[in-house]
């Protein structure tokens, strides 16, 4: 099992940025492919990015590229998203997920078994 806990979230101005943090126990991700999704009011759970085991590989959300980086420290055992520019558009509830997904589904919420509770982004204009 692993369980995951993200961090970082908060209420910012638009034009600024936030780094959310999403660390993992109860086993080593080091092997998973990881993923940001988040969830706006009345919408359903989307994909935002998301990056290979190894890291060499990432992937974004058309809204968020040249905006938002993941990464990942398996030493550490944590991904981040470091999330700059923010627009009001970007509200919402951030959740990580990990699991052996394949790349070619790495956008699907439901491929993911193991989410954290979330953190709230708020960007006001």
């Amino acid at each position: 099992q692993v369980q995951l806990v993200e961090s970082g979230g908060g209420l910012v101005q638009a034009g600024n940025s936030l780094r959310l943090s999403c660390a993992a126990s109860g086993r080593t991700i080091s092997s998973y492919v990881m993923g940001w999704f988040r969830q706006a009011p009345g919408k359903e759970r989307g994909f935002v990015a998301g990056i290979s085991w190894s890291g060499a590989y990432t992937y974004y959300a058309d809204s968020v590229k040249g905006r938002f980086t993941i990464s990942r420290d398996n030493a550490e055992n944590t991904v981040y998203l470091q999330m700059n520019n923010l627009k009001p558009e970007d509200t919402a509830v951030y959740y990580c997920a990990a699991d052996s997904v394949t790349i070619a589904r790495i956008h699907i919420p439901d491929d993911y078994d193991y989410w954290g509770q979330g953190t709230q982004v708020t960007v006001s204009s």
